[in-house]
């Protein structure tokens, strides 16, 4: 089955035996009927299993070309359950650019458990294995990376943690599916915060895991049941119904942030533009190999370089709006070192280049001649 048809069908045959709707039903339930102590059709409680959530872990772990899926109330519970899987005095290698409250849970709760960060660039994937001991147990990428774009070569990571059996987790949210399948490029585990591009219509927050090994599955299934942090039937429904359009949605965001990164770079005031797309790119060769376009999400700095001028693009806008989160139809701005990122030291934020002239775009799907005619007003 190909990928713009798993959206619509990708597990999510007889998923209705009782009137076979085209949709899966929302079961808005906590408990299930039993005919006698242990006899249930597969359900019992809905923390531990619900028929709209199983659906969408299906459907999650069909578009990833995995075996597994489960989901969470959140992208950060997700992250969450996967940090569980370790113990005190185990060490975690760590993308450096990464999102603000994937970093706040891993530096203001974990280390506080008694678990080791690195956080490094990975854009040279060598330089990996330095850090690497006996007590790793896990390397974290997010490619592309939030807000900068850098670009991670997947395989080349993946074939670093074979070497020592390191666990490799992947954030594919930027790319999503539709762009990148990092299971099929020697990810052991990928997340999504499906709040955004799968479900796509920013009216739900929801998280994700999808895995193809069997054990490694079971321990992350017994953690959300342990744990607790599901997501809802409403919330399952919503990013199920968000999925089917994910091809044609992706299709726009890609077209349309193109437009505009080209359209940024030619513009006089603005300096730096992040956008993986470019043939000067930082590792655009590895993103033309590993994904299948360059996607919606742009950062770009002014020639001001200061927080005032920062501020005042994102004040003008009108069709973008400001506000936090990203991958929604609508065109979000963001400015990352006060919203999305402002957990992370400044010190620690500029080393990356997430400094106060940054701006962060989330290009929708509306027209891209609005797009572009926005942010000139907005830039002056």
């Amino acid at each position: 089955m190909k990928f713009n048809t798993k959206t619509i069908h990708g597990g999510q045959e007889n998923t209705d035996p009782a009137y076979n709707s085209v949709m899966p039903p929302i079961y808005q339930t906590s408990t299930y009927s039993q005919s006698t102590p242990g006899g249930h059709k597969g359900f019992e409680y809905s923390r531990s299993g619900n028929p709209t959530r199983a659906a969408l872990e299906r459907a999650m772990a069909s578009l990833e070309n995995g075996k597994f899926g489960m989901t969470f109330g959140s992208g950060l519970a997700a992250i969450d359950a996967v940090l569980k899987l370790f113990k005190p005095g185990d060490e975690i290698i760590s993308t450096n650019d990464l999102y603000g409250g994937s970093y706040r849970l891993f530096t203001q709760i974990f280390e506080g458990l008694g678990i080791k960060f690195h956080f490094i660039g990975m854009q040279e994937p060598s330089g990996i294995e330095k850090y690497v001991n006996k007590n790793t147990k896990l390397i974290w990428v997010e490619t592309p990376s939030n807000p900068m774009m850098n670009i991670i070569d997947i395989e080349a990571v993946s074939r670093i943690a074979k070497k020592h059996d390191l666990l490799l987790a992947v954030d594919n949210t930027f790319a999503t599916p539709y762009l990148q399948r990092p299971l099929e490029l020697g990810a052991d585990i990928i997340m999504h915060s499906a709040t955004k591009y799968l479900g796509g219509h920013s009216d739900v927050v929801v998280g994700g895991l999808v895995v193809n090994d069997r054990e490694l599955a079971d321990k992350l299934y017994f953690i959300q049941k342990a744990s607790g942090a599901i997501c809802g039937p409403q919330d399952s429904f919503l990013v199920l119904r968000g999925i089917k359009t994910l091809h044609l949605r992706m299709q726009r965001h890609c077209e349309n942030g193109a437009a505009v990164a080209h359209y940024l770079r030619s513009n006089p005031k603005i300096d730096k533009v992040y956008w993986p797309g470019f043939e000067d790119h930082p590792n655009h060769d590895i993103a033309k190999r590993q994904m299948k376009g360059f996607g919606g999400m742009i950062s770009f700095s002014t020639k001001e370089n200061s927080l005032e001028s920062a501020i005042r693009i994102v004040e003008n806008l009108k069709v973008f709006t400001l506000a936090e989160s990203l991958g929604g139809v609508e065109s979000l701005a963001g400015h990352p070192a006060s919203m999305t990122h402002a957990s992370i030291p400044k010190e620690e934020r500029e080393k990356v280049g997430v400094v106060d002239s940054l701006i962060r775009l989330s290009v929708g799907v509306e027209d891209e001649e609005d797009l572009i005619n926005d942010l000139k007003q907005a830039i002056g």
